[in-house]
């Protein structure tokens, strides 16, 4: 076995890297909201990358363990408790069969990431363990955990009990600038429409979820009503008929007809993927060349190279 969910939380789900090469049959992406902290969870386990783990928004969450073994927990700054005794994010712990171990609810950022060693053992749906609701796949049953469901896992005797130390973790504030990619669809929007979008602040709707993160605030229009459908790319912003943009993220549509004025930088999704409904956003233009170079700088940060082994 491995743990048994006393309390699911708000929204628990199961997710991997990720559900790719499936857009053709309607079958969108899925996997973690924020990709730094999964990978980071993963990493700190010496997992592989993409190991499956639980997404957590808001906390809440409750497991029993059944067998020994290590977790880690990343993300959102929740309170960590294992047996009663509180822990630290960000490090690897282990936990002893009849343990509880308790995330509480957040006080910044929103999504956490509780991974175990060697990973949760699901069966893939599609190629893929990660949960879309939507679609009833993935994860357990296609759903979010529940009270009573089982998390299997190896039971596991040793592990580094590695740490990334607190400087380096990241940082989740109530306001974020996106940086958007603007797309071929840009021209459609007069120029007064670009300079609102990108020099206003919007807020996080309360409508926002996996799917896409809405905003509230200037109403932004162009001179097109719709398109003829097309593919979306993660971090898609559509602009629908009442102006108000939607930043689409992993469980989006597969196609849409709505006009799009850009992509948002995919680095930027994880920390947008943590605010809170209310927060304020701030949209930025940059050209494909900076996009490329950020995307180029961040893949060779070696993130492993700053981890403190605490059994050393």
């Amino acid at each position: 076995m491995g743990f048994t969910v006393k309390q699911p939380g708000m929204l628990a789900l199961l997710q991997d890297a990720g559900r790719f090469g499936q857009h053709r049959i309607g079958l969108t992406t899925g996997g973690p909201l924020d990709k730094r902290a999964f990978d980071l969870c993963n990493a700190l386990l010496e997992n592989p990358v993409g190991t499956t783990a639980v997404e957590l928004s808001f906390g809440g969450l409750e497991l029993v363990a059944t067998e020994d073994t290590f977790i880690c927990v990343t993300g959102a700054d929740a309170p960590l408790t294992i047996a009663g005794e509180e822990q630290p994010l960000y490090t690897v712990l282990p936990v002893r069969a009849g343990d509880t171990v308790h995330l509480g609810f957040s006080e910044n950022g929103c999504r956490s990431y509780l991974g175990v060693a060697d990973g949760f053992k699901v069966t893939e749906s599609f190629g893929s363990t990660s949960t879309v609701v939507r679609e009833g796949i993935g994860g357990l049953q296609g759903g979010k955990l529940e009270a009573g469901d089982t998390l299997h896992c190896s039971a596991i005797s040793t592990r580094k009990q590695l740490q990334l130390p607190a400087q380096h973790r990241p940082v989740y504030s109530d306001e974020l600038t996106v940086r958007v990619i603007p797309g071929y669809q840009l021209s459609h929007f007069p120029r007064y429409q670009q300079r609102r979008f990108f020099s206003l602040p919007y807020t996080v709707s309360t409508r926002s979820d996996r799917m896409g993160y809405r905003m509230e605030g200037p109403e932004i229009s162009c001179d097109i009503q719709g398109i003829l459908s097309e593919g979306i790319c993660l971090g898609a912003i559509q602009v629908p008929a009442d102006g108000q943009p939607i930043v689409l993220l992993n469980d989006r549509q597969t196609i849409g007809g709505y006009p799009k004025i850009g992509a948002a930088l995919s680095l930027d999704l994880a920390l947008l993927a943590q605010l809170r409904p209310g927060q304020q956003v701030h949209f930025t233009p940059i050209s494909q060349h900076e996009a490329h170079n950020a995307l180029h700088l961040a893949a060779n940060n070696n993130v492993t190279a700053l981890f403190e082994d605490l059994g050393t």
